[in-house]
């Protein structure tokens, strides 16, 4: 962890050209379900898991990951169609409460009156990308800037996918801002040579996301308070 003094959240933003969220947890408050679903089929598949323990294990990584460690663990045959069983699962229980966390829409508004550009880069696949955002409304506001660890060779915590996305939209790493909420998020966009800032406001305990250069915050709405006098 670095000891140097950290920006306040506005002024981490207000260094950036780009910023770059990620979507599950941070935009779109699906990092609840997810773990209660992979638990349960966890479960299914002969490898006991608990919610708590799909968190501290797969927060941030990529599916296909996921898919080899229940492989690796399971007591019985675990075949290709898992993963889309995992998703199905995930958007019906997602689609029962579609929403946003808390301030996406302030922070949104803010960032379009700055002209400031803003991108996904996640570690879900397309599809499932698109359907969070579709049935959040966000989708419009994305469009043409989503970018999923399907387009790259490594997905988190390598800093393939937060490159790939920076060089999409023509912007230096260095100028990009990142906005995670999992430690392999924080992990590859230092990698990538990106400040990243911990969002606190789901799940994730604050001290996974101690290395996150720009800090934390539990509501995205604190990048827009200005500094004190």
């Amino acid at each position: 962890m670095d000891s140097a003094p950290r920006p306040s959240p506005a002024r981490a933003l207000a260094g950036a050209r780009l910023v770059v969220f990620d979507c599950d947890g941070v935009l779109v408050d699906t990092e609840r379900i997810g773990p209660e679903v992979v638990a349960a089929m966890a479960t299914e598949a002969g490898w006991p898991l608990t919610p708590a323990d799909v968190l501290e294990k797969f927060l941030g990584t990529p599916e296909p990951y996921l898919l080899a460690q229940v492989r690796a663990h399971a007591d019985r045959t675990v075949d290709d169609g898992w993963l889309a069983e995992y998703r199905a699962r995930v958007a019906a229980a997602f689609d029962a409460a579609p929403h946003t966390m808390p301030g996406v829409g302030e922070l949104l508004d803010a960032l379009d009156a700055r002209g400031l550009p803003y991108c996904v880069a996640s570690s879900g696949s397309h599809p499932r990308i698109r359907h969070s955002l579709t049935a959040t409304g966000l989708w419009s506001r994305f469009a043409g800037r989503v970018f999923s660890a399907d387009d790259v060779r490594e997905g988190k915590p390598a800093p393939d996918l937060f490159r790939h996305a920076a060089a999409v939209c023509g912007v230096p790493a260095a100028e990009c801002l990142v906005i995670e909420d999992s430690p392999a998020g924080v992990r590859a966009a230092r990698a990538a040579g990106m400040p990243v800032l911990g969002y606190t406001g789901g799940p994730t305990p604050a001290a996974w996301l101690a290395d996150a250069d720009a800090g934390t915050v539990a509501d995205l709405r604190e990048l827009l308070r200005p500094d004190p006098v």
